[in-house]
């Protein structure tokens, strides 16, 4: 396996540092558009014998699908794993087909028009255009694996399994996320500044979110509608998760039966109050306008500014404490018969990442699950063509390759299920 890895930001970094410890791929390709970033990631990895001759480093232009194309088939890449913001699938997703290699994403193409009537249906949704393109997929015998983060990602495992070993029938689905971690300044004060992409964080929180319900198919509500507070576990307690758009909702229901799909993240008074603020200024808007600067007139996106003056996500591990956990709320009838509810979780300590990995824990977390998946196909126990979720694969290889303690050959990072009416 060879794998072209787009984008050395705080993701792309920490796949590439997880990847290291690991022996199924042959030659990870870093890229990015300002080289030196991959560079750095690559120097990282050789300063600590950790590169092993396997890495190196290349510039992209992700914007480009025949500069993707190029750079797979100059490196001979077998599978094209993208690392950078969504706007960029559609052009990464034409430039690994037409290189003829497997492709991977942690976030699906976008979604638009965005509507206004809570009850008005997208017209499209997100990752309908990738789900459009299968056939391709498929006659070129294929394979782009959507979704493939933590959120999408480990989720949708989360989702196969419970449907598979836990629940005869199943009422709802409902990925809830949620943390207690903390940024702060030098001088100790708590600051404002978001653990993962801004300007992906806009797009899905300021996006009608999406539910769906099996007697009426996929709909849209208000952004943070129907608040609730969940009880997270492994100290992290009590927070209000309110809903938002995100690709769980998009996958699930086409692989996994049952009667309701939602996903709700915890996102706070402060940051909702702040988005809120952001779009009655126009300021998460990615159509570019004409602003002045020293060198004269130039062509700027508002949400690209934005995103310029907050600090780099990659760069707060050092500054940020607490946990991250994502994971799956399944409600339903249990395999003995009886109702069962279960959360199925992740958690991720910054404290730990960062002594490991030197890696903010949610990028992380992010960056863990296409690792596993990589190897999962690396090694055959995943295989298929055209445009697939991950609920399409069997999960307990990859829950169990999850489980497994470094010197037993997996990746040591436990997952949880908590059975809730049994507390």
């Amino acid at each position: 396996m060879k794998i072209l890895l787009v984008g050395a930001g705080g993701v792309g970094d920490a796949i590439a540092k997880i990847a290291a410890r690991r022996d199924f791929f042959e030659k990870i390709v870093v890229s990015d558009y300002d080289i030196a970033r991959a560079e750095r990631t690559v120097a990282w990895l050789e300063a600590r014998g950790e590169a092993r001759g396997r890495f190196v480093a290349a510039r992209i232009d992700a914007s480009d699908p025949e500069n993707v194309s190029a750079v797979a088939r100059e490196h001979g890449a077998t599978h094209v794993m993208n690392a950078v913001e969504p706007k960029f699938v559609p052009t990464i997703f034409a430039g690994a087909l037409a290189a003829g290699a497997d492709y991977l994403d942690m976030a699906m193409s976008l979604s638009e028009p965005h509507p206004t009537d809570p009850l008005e249906k997208t017209g499209v949704k997100l990752g309908d255009d990738q789900f459009a393109q299968a056939p391709d997929w498929e006659q070129a015998g294929r394979l782009a694996l959507v979704g493939m983060g933590v959120e999408p990602g480990l989720s949708d495992v989360f989702a196969r399994y419970a449907a598979d070993h836990l629940f005869f029938e199943i009422d709802e689905l409902g990925t809830r996320d949620g943390a207690n971690l903390v940024v702060r300044d030098e001088a100790g004060n708590e600051i404002f500044a978001p653990s993962f992409s801004i300007w992906t964080t806009i797009e899905e929180c300021l996006n009608p979110p999406v539910i769906w319900e099996k007697d009426r198919g996929w709909y849209t509500t208000p952004p943070f509608s129907e608040p609730e507070v969940f009880e997270f576990p492994e100290g992290i307690g009590a927070v209000e998760c309110v809903n938002v758009e995100h690709e769980e909702v998009l996958l699930m229901p086409r692989w996994v039966d049952a009667k309701r799909v939602t996903f709700k993240y915890g996102l706070g008074n402060e940051f909702i109050g702040i988005l809120k603020t952001l779009h009655q200024l126009g300021l998460d808007k990615t159509e570019p306008l004409r602003v002045r600067s020293a060198d004269g007139p130039v062509m700027v996106a508002p949400r690209d500014v934005v995103a310029a003056g907050l600090p780099d996500p990659a760069t707060l591990g050092p500054r940020m404490t607490g946990k991250t956990c994502a994971g799956l709320w399944v409600t339903g009838i249990g395999t003995d018969g009886n109702p069962r509810e279960v959360y199925l979780y992740h958690v991720a300590d910054n404290e730990w990442t960062m002594a490991e990995y030197e890696s903010q824990c949610v990028v992380w977390q992010t960056a863990l699950n296409p690792v596993i998946a990589l190897e999962l196909l690396a090694n055959g126990t995943w295989k298929g063509t055209g445009v697939l979720g991950p609920e399409a694969f069997d999960a307990k290889p990859f829950l169990e390759l999850m489980a497994l303690s470094v010197a037993e050959g997996g990746y040591g990072q436990a997952w949880g299920l908590e059975d809730r009416l049994a507390r």
